[in-house]
């Protein structure tokens, strides 16, 4: 990870530390300048790091006088939480994309480390000496772990 981006995201976060109501407004040019970059950085640094998957929505208003409002997710309520979790599954789910999303689960708190790992080996589609254990489609696949990886989900969330 490039040690800009990792800046450029902790400075974000410590503003959301000091933000009161889960929200954090800036300039995509002033902040550019602020850490000596082009604007795609800022850009890949919130795509990468505030993306809804990571817990955030990021609304974005271009132009002169543009922002970027960063909106942190408060998923207090199982129904709100089961409601994002579906919209980040989708209709189908890849093998690194279940790890990732898992990953970023138990980052944030909503999976415990155990829980991950056992969802991790429930998604995967071969086994460790590399035999395939379903033998469909890769498409179909996908479609067959997204469906385990919602049920899964949204059993937890509303446990």
């Amino acid at each position: 990870m490039s040690s800009l981006t990792k800046t450029i995201e902790d400075y974000i976060t410590r503003l959301f530390e000091e933000a009161e109501n889960n929200q954090v407004s800036l300039r995509r040019k002033e902040l550019a300048e602020r850490f000596g970059c082009v604007p795609s950085q800022i850009n890949y640094v919130l795509r990468s790091r505030f993306a809804p998957e990571h817990g955030f929505v990021v609304e974005s208003q271009r132009g002169g006088h543009g922002y970027i409002r960063i909106v942190q997710l408060c998923l207090r309520d199982p129904e709100e939480r089961v409601n994002h979790l579906e919209e980040l599954v989708g209709k189908t789910l890849t093998e690194q994309e279940s790890r990732r999303l898992l990953t970023n689960l138990q980052n944030r708190g909503i999976l415990t480390p155990r829980e991950r790992l056992l969802m991790e080996v429930a998604l995967r589609s071969q086994d460790e000496q590399g035999k395939t254990l379903f033998d469909l489609p890769v498409y179909r696949r996908d479609m067959m772990r997204a469906e385990l990886m919602r049920r899964l989900v949204t059993s937890l969330a509303l446990a």
